[in-house]
């Protein structure tokens, strides 16, 4: 096992681990960004995973997207703790409003590994696909980040 959380650096620059992994999480998902369409779940899974794989705690993210599923912002709008996360609905419909969203992704981490969905995962989607729903914003997927990533959409529970 790895214990030493720090790499040696020129210049005695000092980073941590995590600190690597996370700047590592940011260039590769910062391919996606450049007006890339959200239309399928293998790229959807592979973003969220590089933007939720290496929490420790649990995350839960939304990609806000436009009419053709361009990405226009992606927001980790709740943290919690090991293994859950309080998500409010009300607090996406005022972002998916303030910027104009025609669609939605959810994603949110799993950071025991295990990608499949609680009972209240399947809950929370059902609450804010009908909360959604009400301003005409349709959720494409939500993705569960694990050792591997699950996609609601593939699974059919959309």
């Amino acid at each position: 096992m790895h214990k030493n959380k720090t790499q040696s650096y020129p210049q005695n620059q000092l980073m941590t681990d995590h600190q690597i992994l996370e700047r590592a999480s940011e260039i590769i998902a910062s391919k996606f960004i450049a007006g890339d369409e959200f239309t399928d779940a293998k790229t959807t899974k592979e973003y969220l995973t590089f933007k939720l794989g290496h929490h420790e705690s649990e995350v839960f993210a939304l990609m806000f997207l436009n009419s053709q599923h361009q990405l226009i912002e992606y927001n980790e709008m709740f943290h919690g703790t090991i293994d859950s996360a309080s998500v409010y609905p009300r607090e996406v419909l005022k972002v998916a409003l303030s910027v104009n969203a025609s669609a939605v992704i959810l994603g949110h981490n799993h950071p025991s590994g295990s990608s499949v969905p609680s009972n209240a995962d399947k809950r929370i989607t059902k609450r804010l696909v009908d909360a959604l729903g009400l301003i005409d914003v349709r959720v494409l997927d939500h993705v569960v980040v694990g050792k591997t990533a699950f996609s609601f959409a593939e699974k059919g529970l959309l």
